[in-house]
C-alpha cells in the first residue's frame, strides 16, 4: 500500500527556517504529482505547494510565494520543503500529498488521494 512519512517539523523561532521531507512508497513516485498541506485546529486543510512529476511546474498558495521551496527527489522518492522566514501563521501540521496522475490539474485536497499522517511545525513570534 502507499505510505507517506513526513519528517522535519519542530519548533523554530519567526524568521527561522525548517525543512520537510516526505518518503514514499508503494508507488511509482517518478510518475506522481505531489503536494503539501497544513492544517490548523479548527480550520480546513490548506494547500501549500504542488509539484509535478517531473519538476516542470510549480504551484504556491500566495501566503508562502517567496519563503517555501518545493522539490523531489525522484531517485530517492522523496519529496521536499523548504520553509525560510517562518511566521508564526505558518503554525500547523505539515501533510505530504500524493496522486497517481503526472500532472496537477488542481492544487486541491480532492485531487490528491494519498496521505501521509503529518509534521508538526510551530512557529514562535
Amino acid at each position: 500500500q502507499v505510505q507517506l512519512v513526513e519528517s522535519g517539523g519542530g519548533l523554530v523561532q519567526a524568521g527561522g527556517s525548517l525543512r520537510l521531507s516526505c518518503a514514499a512508497s508503494g508507488l511509482t513516485f517518478s510518475n506522481s504529482a505531489m503536494g503539501w498541506f497544513r492544517q490548523t485546529p479548527g480550520k480546513q486543510r490548506e494547500f501549500v505547494a504542488a509539484i509535478n512529476w517531473n519538476s516542470d511546474r510549480f504551484y504556491y498558495t500566495d501566503s508562502v510565494k517567496g519563503r517555501f521551496t518545493i522539490s523531489r527527489d525522484n531517485a530517492k522518492n522523496t519529496l521536499y520543503l523548504q520553509m525560510n522566514s517562518l511566521k508564526p501563521e505558518d503554525t500547523g501540521v505539515y501533510y505530504c500529498a500524493a496522486t497517481r496522475a503526472a500532472l496537477i490539474a488542481r492544487p486541491s485536497a480532492s485531487f490528491f488521494r494519498y496521505w501521509g499522517q503529518g509534521t508538526q511545525v510551530t512557529v514562535s513570534s
